[in-house]
């Protein structure tokens, strides 16, 4: 027997000494200490499923594939892949802060931008029904004001002139049926009322009929001068109030189906910071804007101090109707990723964990938790961001530890025969520091070997000892 085969025999029984030595010393487990710490019961902290470890449930049940749950022990936490444990003393030099994630309703608020409108409903439109001549313009600009009862214009139109003709005619005639036909005729002409009278009281015809506003407002579109000539085609002029006006405010498509008319809406304008204004959601709009992919909603405000002017930009705030309770943590907590959003949950004791989870909708600051969190569990909502990247790469740092654990490897059963030295390389190979004093010579066989084309001739025969 060789050295090596002695030391191998030695070291096998006194594996197996110490083997039976531990089974025949240890501690009963009927009332001993150690039996008796193992006996508590392990806290479970979750159910997780076996082949997917993101899907997590309170109590034993099956998973998505009909798997039984496996239940998390409170102390495997720690030994889990992105589990860190940070000293209490770390956690408050970095400013740490943590919250409850609470459940509840969120409010459907809804935070745009818009433009001041006139109220079309409020716009009138000028027109002549007949052809004629502004021969005189009262108002010179868009944007001068008016009201209701003063003169706009004066028009000179033949037919106007020879209507009243034929019915000064008629109230000569004392023919009751030819007076209300000319009176209608008149009516339909866009004469007024009172210039009927008028003409009934001082049987005179005027050349230049008076068209007077109908009500206050400003002109909004002046589309004429004194002396241009006018058919019922052109708008003369348009009239718009503004104690009454309109905000169109751009929702986006994520959010068009929370917006219905009746919501109540506010509004902040630029240059008076801190007063609001408050109005109602009148109409939204069939359709969205192909290039910006929003939906218009059209907001009715009052506005009898005029404070609200066309075209002024505000900010919209559309108090929409509330969620059903759900799960919703600060914005800031939540780490936004490519595909998985995550947020860092506090275990205690200084230990954290990026946990993945599903958003839902954002309302103010806060942000609804479709899954992976539930009420009453501490997340971070300051500093999370270094403890997910530090939780990141223990995780990493984890899969290569269990990467780099050496594969049992059997070559009792590799087959040699197949394998061409010929082509492997041994150039590079140092036999400097080879022992060969311990080779068995005698067994070698030497009997094929061919000699013949050996080179010799570098060979140093005098330092070879010969045999005497």
């Amino acid at each position: 027997m060789n050295k090596n085969s002695f030391w191998i025999i030695f070291l096998l029984v006194a594996a197996v000494t110490g083997f039976l030595a531990g089974r025949f010393f240890a501690p009963s487990s009927d009332g001993s200490p150690a039996a008796s710490g193992d006996s508590g019961e392990r806290e479970i902290l979750y159910w997780v499923a076996p082949m997917d470890a993101n899907y997590r449930r309170d109590e034993p049940g099956k998973s998505p594939m009909g798997m039984d749950l496996v239940p998390v022990y409170a102390d495997e936490v720690d030994s889990q892949p992105g589990t860190v444990k940070i000293d209490p003393t770390v956690v408050n030099n970095l400013g740490v802060r943590m919250a409850t994630a609470e459940r509840g309703t969120l409010s459907r608020r809804i935070n745009t931008v818009g433009y001041v409108q006139f109220d079309e409903d409020t716009l009138h439109h000028v027109h002549t029904r007949v052809d004629g001549w502004i021969e005189r313009l009262a108002t010179k600009a868009t944007g001068d004001p008016v009201e209701k009862g003063q003169l706009l214009f004066e028009l000179y139109s033949p037919t106007l002139v020879n209507a009243q003709q034929e019915f000064l005619a008629a109230l000569r005639s004392n023919n009751t049926v030819l007076r209300q036909a000319s009176r209608e005729r008149l009516t339909a002409l866009g004469v007024t009322e009172g210039e009927i009278a008028r003409l009934e009281k001082e049987r005179t015809v005027r050349q230049r009929v008076r068209v007077y506003a109908e009500a206050d407002g400003v002109i909004a579109h002046l589309g004429v001068r004194e002396g241009i000539f006018v058919t019922p085609a052109n708008e003369v002029m348009s009239i718009a109030e503004l104690d009454k006006v309109w905000v169109l405010a751009e929702v986006f498509e994520r959010e068009a189906a929370w917006v219905e008319p009746g919501q109540m809406a506010m509004v902040e304008l630029d240059y008076l910071p801190g007063k609001m204004w408050h109005g109602t959601v009148d109409y939204v709009y069939p359709e969205l804007d192909p290039k910006t992919r929003t939906l218009t909603v059209r907001i009715r405000f009052d506005n009898e101090d005029e404070m609200l002017r066309p075209n002024m930009f505000a900010r919209v705030t559309i108090h929409a109707a509330k969620t059903k309770p759900v799960v919703h943590v600060p914005r800031e907590a939540v780490i936004r990723g490519g595909n998985i959003d995550r947020v860092v949950v506090a275990l205690g004791e200084g230990r954290f964990r990026a946990r993945p989870v599903k958003l839902g909708i954002e309302s103010g600051d806060r942000i609804a938790i479709r899954s992976g969190l539930k009420k009453g569990e501490q997340i971070v909502v300051s500093g999370q961001f270094l403890i997910d990247s530090e939780s990141n790469i223990e995780a990493a740092l984890a899969r290569m530890d269990r990467q780099d654990e050496p594969m049992p490897q059997d070559h009792g059963e590799m087959d040699h025969s197949e394998m061409n030295h010929e082509a492997m390389d041994h150039g590079d190979m140092d036999d400097g520091e080879m022992d060969h004093s311990e080779m068995n010579h005698e067994a070698m066989d030497h009997g094929d070997m061919d000699d013949a084309e050996m080179d010799h001739s570098q060979m140093n025969h005098d330092e070879m000892e010969r045999a005497q």
